[in-house]
């Protein structure tokens, strides 16, 4: 698998309509996040080729259990360690669980705007990893944490953070992760009448402009910056580029509720993407929530959750880049 550089085709965009603004006008995306834009054409995403074999990568459901893959140092807690009682001192409260998430919190990962329901997936999760380490469920608190503060470097007023945040070794310099509790994947959105909707082999996808958001996992995985743009689904809409790659979820919310004629067209393989529990640098209690997580994978729970909540994502099909 490689992509070419259609700088070419970039260029032909741009001299159509040279001078044209872009409308910032347009709706926010589902949290902060959503911010500045870059438009980058795909060029030779090799990390994907490594990462992955391609004998799995032809058209079929994705599935997301939760890999084992560790984000972080990732210490053997033994049983006594992890006990409730013997994790008092790591915690930001003692006696209580301190988790924190955005606001608004969204579905399928949040239920009604309230975390603290136990419903949607990160909620549901976060409630397991809880009585894993012994807190019954009116020993949970949550607190609000905007999603770029998370990972901002400094002390942290909970004990992990749950808000759909990728791992990312520049992010890993200054918080610490769990390991995986979502594998994420990569996914194109575009106008349903776009020629790549039907027409997305390796081959055919050497031919498009994709465009992404300035700062995360997608535009690594695009790696290959050319122009700068203030809002990548304007330039969707504007038809300057052919799709925009995020992770699946923020996929699926964009093309359902943002971008009125678009479609999520499919994902990726894997390249070992996922979301991690986010503690402040250095805590000691990843040791044993990624205890905790390894106990909610071995055992089904994490498949069970992903089934209940996240069937939207996992039954996207994936396609070979």
């Amino acid at each position: 698998m490689s992509f070419d550089l259609r700088v070419a085709a970039w260029e032909y965009a741009v001299a159509q309509n040279p001078t044209k603004p872009l409308d910032n006008s347009g709706p926010e995306g589902t949290s902060s996040r959503m911010r500045q834009i870059t438009v980058a054409a795909v060029a030779a995403i090799t990390a994907l080729t490594a990462s992955v074999g391609l004998a799995a990568c032809g058209s079929s459901s994705s599935s997301s259990a939760g890999s084992s893959t560790a984000s972080s140092a990732s210490a053997t807690a033994s049983a006594a360690s992890c006990s409730n009682a013997s994790i008092q001192s790591e915690l930001f409260a003692k006696g209580t669980l301190t988790v924190a998430t955005d606001k608004p919190a969204y579905p399928p990962w949040f239920e009604n705007n309230q975390p603290s329901n136990g419903q949607g997936y990160e909620s549901a999760v976060a409630y397991a990893v809880a009585a894993q380490l012994g807190f019954s469920k009116s020993q949970v608190t949550w607190a609000y944490e905007p999603f770029n503060d998370s990972y901002a470097p400094g002390p942290k007023k909970f004990d992990f953070d749950i808000n759909e945040i990728s791992y990312s070794a520049a992010r890993a310099q200054v918080v610490t992760f769990s390991d995986s509790y979502y594998d994420v994947q990569q996914a194109l959105v575009a106008l349903k009448s776009s020629p790549i909707v039907s027409q997305h082999t390796p081959t055919e996808l050497k031919t498009y402009v994709f465009g992404d958001q300035v700062g995360t996992t997608s535009l690594a995985f695009i790696n290959s910056e050319i122009e700068s743009l203030n809002d990548v689904k304007q330039a969707l809409q504007d038809k300057q580029i052919a799709a925009l790659v995020t992770d699946t979820p923020t996929a699926q919310y964009i093309s359902s509720s943002e971008i009125s004629g678009s479609v999520m067209v499919a994902q990726f393989p894997s390249t070992g993407e996922h979301y991690g529990l986010l503690f402040a640098k250095g805590n000691p209690l990843v040791g044993c929530v990624n205890k905790a997580l390894a106990t909610l994978r071995s055992n089904g729970t994490l498949a069970k959750l992903q089934a209940k909540y996240l069937q939207i994502y996992t039954s996207v099909p994936t396609i070979k880049p």
